[in-house]
């Protein structure tokens, strides 16, 4: 969901060798180069990756960080990718950790069965049908302990719970749920996080050096540096549904993606829209420059079999030159790619959208293009819920080559949603669902 300019050469300690590795294939070809957007893309390669016992995983990487891991296996690493050095080889991200929802009483708890799992970026090599971990970098704080994946704040996150929603966990301030990735200039990288929003530079060890969250967050108690910003409409980010995508742009300039159109003036509102918004931030500057409204298409465009609107979410960008980006938007089932160019024409950066007492909000507008609002052209690139062998829940995209994309998708650990998720014995019941890296060629032009 990036660029694709190499990062610089930099060897990591491998904590990962040696863990076990199975092996998993599907080869499936589909449409012709003379079809339409929906079927002249095929897939020509997948590739898994086996099972790596997570507190092992962990523990390799922060000694002690995981008590128990009640039998989850390394998962969720498909929250983004970016091409590496090598041909193949990838740098990836997990988002915060195994997590679910129970209900309790009628009302839904955020579950965390493994609070001291440590979100680490993770780099992958594709040998054949097989995904190798070859790399791990955990995530530290100024201090050197682990950020976490837990929530942030009490009223603004969701409360956490032990895996079977029966025991309050603690928030943490240092918490991160990163999602997108790039490699920085400076050896280190870019990610982005759902809980502030926030945009995060760490070090190419994995220190945290700076979160950048909305002015007034008011965030205290981190042990690393937080700067206020980012705009502070911000604040109104949908929960669980912060920033998603993150690319590099040629020059330098990140530009971040919003998952889900912001709760203005409310929840409803925020549900209802199909107005979401894309930001971009001058590493050299330390600010936003501009920021986008992008408008998704109808939800049962994008996805036939899905009628709610709030399942649209964008979860990658990826550069594609000049200013110009492929933008992902999906439900959990279906996804399509859409290509657009960040004009300077289609800034609203400081304008009325930005002021959360402007009514109606630009979330409400039915129509934001005849008010006035300068939205971003796009055109379909690719509908990948009609290419065969393209598995639900793509997270991340990274471009290969101009006609190749690799697609990772976010496995969730193996981890589903309410009571049935563990056994008596409190170990996982595994959806099954890999961790794949698939790769689609495009039609020539396109």
């Amino acid at each position: 969901m990036s660029s694709h300019a190499a990062g610089q050469r930099r060897v990591h300690r491998s904590v990962a060798t040696g863990l076990p590795l199975a092996l998993a294939a599907v080869l499936v070809a589909a449409g012709t180069a003379t079809a339409a957007p929906s079927g002249d893309a095929r897939v020509i390669r997948t590739a898994a990756l086996g099972e790596i016992p997570l507190g092992a995983f962990g523990n390799a990487l922060l000694p002690g960080s995981v008590a128990d891991d009640h039998g989850i296996k390394l998962g969720g690493i498909g929250s983004d990718i970016y091409p590496a050095d090598r041909k193949a080889e990838y740098w990836t991200v997990t988002d915060r950790g195994p997590n679910g929802q129970i209900k309790v009483d009628g009302k839904k708890r955020r579950t965390f069965p493994v609070p001291g799992f440590d979100p680490a970026i993770v780099k992958i090599r594709v040998s054949g049908d097989t995904i190798k971990v070859i790399d791990a970098i955990p995530l530290t704080t100024s201090s050197g302990k682990a950020v976490t994946g837990l929530p942030d704040q009490k009223g603004r996150d969701e409360a956490p719970y032990t895996y079977d929603a029966q025991t309050p966990l603690s928030y943490d301030p240092n918490g991160l749920d990163t999602e997108g990735i790039v490699r920085a200039g400076d050896g280190g990288f870019w990610l982005v996080d759902e809980y502030g929003p926030s945009l995060v530079h760490v070090s190419a060890r994995g220190k945290v050096l700076a979160r950048y969250v909305p002015k007034g967050l008011g965030l205290t108690g981190a042990d690393y540096p937080v700067v206020e910003a980012l705009p502070s409409i911000l604040l109104h980010r949908k929960v669980n549904r912060g920033f998603e995508g993150l690319a590099q742009l040629p020059g330098g300039d990140l530009v971040m993606a919003l998952q889900s159109p912001l709760s203005l003036p409310d929840a409803d509102a925020g549900d209802a829209s199909r107005t979401t918004r894309l930001l971009r931030f001058s590493p050299r500057e330390e600010a936003v420059t501009a920021e986008y409204a992008y408008r998704f298409d109808p939800v049962d465009v994008v996805d036939p079999s899905e009628d709610d609107t709030s399942e649209l979410k964008i979860s990658s960008v990826v550069a594609v030159g000049g200013d110009r980006l492929l933008v992902e938007e999906r439900t959990d089932r279906s996804a399509r790619l859409q290509l657009v160019s960040l004009g300077r024409t289609s800034d609203i950066l400081g304008g009325p959208w930005d002021d959360d007492t402007t009514a109606p909000s630009l979330e409400q507008l039915d129509d934001p293009a005849a008010r006035g609002v300068p939205v971003l052209a796009k055109r379909l690139v690719v509908d990948l819920g009609r290419v065969a062998g393209v598995p639900g829940k793509i997270e991340g995209i990274a471009r290969v080559d101009h006609d190749t994309l690799a697609l990772v998708n976010d496995n969730d650990f193996g981890m589903t949603d309410g009571t049935g998720a563990f056994d008596a014995q409190g170990r996982l019941v595994d959806s099954g669902v890999k961790t794949t890296v698939t790769y689609v060629r495009l039609p020539k032009g396109r």
